[in-house]
């Protein structure tokens, strides 16, 4: 038998893994998966990530010469539109267009999501203009650069605040997307993985969790359990959008544009209000520099509040509607969905005038708070991040009330949201004041100052104890020494990373190990 290409007929053809959605899964089964085969018309219509309704004929193809093997092939028919995509109605968009006229819209929309969790409502609003997001751009100039317009978002606090539950309701209503765990989760499952294809035997590559929620929201719940090989891969994908992937001779880069809503728990499952945020969930500063808004979502005794929480959950288990709740209109999630899609399908507000000096105002006014007239050291109170921020922020509000332009109202909002933020994760407790350096650098302004000082402190002591000769001076009894001198504290921590920091800059040496270690003054050095 030989096969004559020139009379074939060829047609389209391609196999689709269908996998069960998690909320028809039995309980204590793992989502069933089955192959499909679509063919002409039907290629292409649905993608990696979406939600489709098939009805199809399952049938018995022989394997080869033994027609006794068997394999199932489906050839379906797509019978419902992809539900990420799919057409809203007339009567839908005149439904949707009515509400986004009330002059409410704002706190009706907030107020739906998460109705079930007690207040919280600027993490709500935040979260809320993550779902609509900012309007994705290229620049012609400078080498047409992307401009990121999705919104990451990242939750930290103590256990038992609800983030969890947050995490799972934005996935519940989420046009697209995908939820996870940091935990068990790994570099290849959050970007791409080789596998095999089962019918032309080639390498290929399978989406993860990240590339799956192209277009839609990544939820990643305990995100500081993640390993550092975990970790790497998200600095390119919540800036760049993209993933890189060179694996099995396959060399490519795949989109991930989708914003990431994160949850992280404290070190020792209690956040230490006295300790920057870098260093309470373990996560670097470089990692945390790259989400728009950072909510502390703290469980603070207060008895009037703790009444107000417990009559609202026993509300609930009552199944009576809360007090606070009772008169508040809530739209249903279906509805939500579809506004969600909607807005993003067809709105794509751009900036006039007067939000452009309204956002250039209040970039400003926030790095005027940095001014110190103590010191000659200024505080970092706002980078250029906050401002692409709040540039997303105000887009994504404007998004909502389906406009097509940005006003200086959404501006405001933008800035609001963004100074909230600000306030509960870079506020230095010391002082009250912003510092950005909190989140990009994990210290303070008046750390370094501190640092400075007791570096030229040490220095001296050194000196003084004979450090140039060539013996230098014993570290034990330059701690003990400096200790008695100093106005403040020391720690054996504090003191060596000073030391090593002199080193670093050629000042000193440290020659000998344990007991026997000694600092010794470089000669010649400044």
């Amino acid at each position: 038998m030989q096969l004559i290409h020139n009379r074939c007929t060829f047609a389209d053809k391609q196999v689709i893994k269908l996998q069960e959605t998690p909320d028809s899964v039995p309980d204590g089964q793992t989502p069933h998966s089955v192959s499909l085969c679509a063919y002409d018309e039907l290629v292409d219509v649905c993608k990696a990530g979406d939600r489709v309704e098939i009805t199809g004929i399952f049938r018995c193809n022989p394997l080869g010469i033994d027609a006794s093997t068997v394999e199932q092939e489906l050839s379906e028919q797509i019978a419902g539109e992809v539900e990420q995509v799919r057409k809203i109605s007339q009567e839908e968009e005149e439904k949707i267009r009515a509400t986004a006229s009330r002059p409410d819209i704002y706190e009706l929309l907030a107020r739906s999501l998460a109705p079930s969790i007690y207040e919280m409502d600027d993490v709500k609003k935040g979260i809320l203009l993550q779902l609509f997001g900012g309007t994705n751009k290229t620049f012609e100039k400078g080498g047409s650069p992307r401009y990121r317009g999705d919104i990451n978002v990242l939750l930290c606090g103590d256990p038992s605040t609800s983030k969890s539950q947050i995490l799972q309701y934005v996935h519940k209503i989420a046009p697209r997307g995908i939820y996870t765990s940091g935990k068990g989760s790994s570099a290849v499952g959050l970007t791409a993985y080789v596998t095999r294809d089962p019918e032309s035997r080639q390498l290929v590559l399978e989406s993860g969790a990240l590339v799956l929620s192209d277009g839609g929201v990544c939820c990643i719940d305990e995100f500081d359990k993640m390993n550092e090989a975990t970790r790497s891969v998200l600095h390119e994908v919540m800036e760049q959008q993209t993933v890189s992937i060179a694996k099995a001779g396959i060399i490519t880069t795949l989109n991930a544009r989708t914003s990431i809503l994160a949850s992280a728990n404290p070190i020792g499952s209690k956040y230490n209000p006295n300790l920057p945020v870098p260093q309470n969930i373990d996560l670097p500063p470089t990692l945390l520099s790259r989400f728009d808004l950072v909510y502390l979502v703290l469980d603070r005794i207060d008895e009037q509040n703790d009444r107000r929480l417990a009559k609202h959950l026993v509300g609930m288990y009552l199944e009576d509607t809360p007090e606070n709740a009772s008169t508040e209109e809530i739209l249903p999630v279906e509805f939500l969905t579809s506004y969600i899609t909607y807005a993003k399908a067809n709105i794509s507000p751009r900036l006039t005038p007067a939000a452009g000096e309204a956002l250039t105002n209040a970039y400003v006014e926030m790095r005027k708070l940095g001014d110190d007239i103590r010191s000659a050291e200024r505080r970092i109170t706002a980078t250029t991040r906050q401002l692409e921020s709040m540039i997303r922020l105000a887009e994504a509000h404007a998004r909502m009330r389906l406009s097509e332009e940005v006003t200086a109202s959404d501006v405001e909002e933008a800035v609001r949201l963004i100074r909230s933020a600000l306030k509960q994760a870079a506020t230095d407790q010391r002082t009250g004041l912003i510092d950005m350096s909190l989140l990009t650098e994990g210290t303070t302004a008046i750390d370094r100052r501190n640092r400075e000082r007791m570096k030229k402190e040490i220095l001296a002591l050194v000196e003084e104890l004979g450090g140039r000769g060539a013996s230098g001076t014993r570290w034990a009894e330059a701690f003990r020494r400096f200790g008695e001198q100093s106005n403040v504290e020391v720690t054996a921590a504090e003191f060596t990373e000073a030391v090593r920091s002199l080193e670093s800059e050629g000042l000193v040496n440290v020659v000998g190990d344990g007991a026997r270690r000694s600092i010794r003054r470089v000669v010649g050095a400044l």
